[in-house]
């Protein structure tokens, strides 16, 4: 819907990264041996495994479920113990979970997840319409072997939102993935100035600010898009779509649209509203 602009900034659009783009690099097998924990963990593959830093104890976890057998425990905690980590068991089995935040793949690009969202029965994700333009099939993984589902409309430009129909066989909660653990989003909100925010995305995790503006008009180079709420919050490519939340009270406020600067020296960005997308396609959230 088209409103009139408070403010017309030319700005880089967080558009789509490639998946092999601004991904850190394979470590060399063939180099000498290391103690880094990150490159130690980073080299686990075996199912039903997880590890990040932990902001309880400041130290790096590997987390095991219920599948692991007893030789790969044997073998994980060698690992555990080389690079200094704790090992941490978990109840049940590692399966996989769309959220928002979480990363998703089409033609070749990947964006982020903004909202699961429903109409009666049918489930959708809402993400960016610069990103739903992209393609028309979307993945859960940069392989693009596990199917998510199949893009059913795009508003781009004026607006910047698309949904994606459901199709793959994947559990769609209605959360926002925090990197790591989930927050269950209530229902959608409305932004104000000087609102405390965060927004979660596959590149850059999550990142929290303050709302700085509302109805703000974007110019990016392949369009204009209206009405608009802005944030202090840096982001960069692949971000896009992702959620602008609340974390004291669970609601979403917008999809992340783009911006300037990047998360090494700050930036603003820009969201599409999400009570307009829901009241465009007569969504609920879950």
């Amino acid at each position: 819907m088209r409103r009139s602009p408070l403010a017309a900034l030319a700005l880089t659009i967080l558009l789509l990264v490639a998946p092999g783009v601004a991904q850190a690099a394979v470590p060399d097998r063939a180099a000498a041996p290391t103690t880094d924990p990150v490159a130690l963990l980073n080299g686990v593959r075996t199912a039903g495994t997880a590890w990040g830093l932990d902001p309880g104890t400041g130290r790096m976890t590997l987390t095991v479920d219920d599948t692991v057998t007893p030789r790969d425990l044997r073998a994980l905690r060698a690992v555990v113990d080389r690079a200094g980590a704790l090992l941490r068991r978990e109840p049940g089995t590692l399966r996989p979970l769309i959220a928002g935040g979480q990363g998703i793949y089409g033609g070749g690009a990947r964006c982020s997840l903004g909202a699961n969202a429903r109409s009666g029965s049918t489930y959708y994700v809402i993400t960016a319409g610069h990103c739903t333009a992209a393609a028309a099939t979307w993945y859960t993984d940069s392989a693009q072997s596990t199917v998510l589902g199949t893009r059913t409309a795009t508003s781009y430009p004026t607006n910047d939102y698309g949904l994606i129909r459901y199709t793959g066989r994947i559990a769609h909660p209605s959360a926002v993935y925090t990197y790591p653990g989930l927050l269950t989003i209530n229902g959608p909100g409305t932004a104000y100035i000087g609102q405390a925010v965060c927004r979660s995305g596959s590149t850059t995790g999550v990142r929290c600010g303050t709302v700085t503006g509302l109805n703000q008009t974007v110019n990016y180079a392949t369009g204009v898009i209206y009405g608009l709420i802005r944030t202090n919050i840096c982001a960069e490519p692949g971000d896009s779509g992702g959620p602008l939340y609340v974390a004291a009270t669970g609601t979403i406020l917008g999809i992340l649209s783009g911006g300037s600067g990047n998360c090494t020296a700050g930036g603003t960005t820009y969201y599409q509203p999400i009570a307009e997308v829901l009241a465009a396609y007569g969504l609920t959230l879950p």
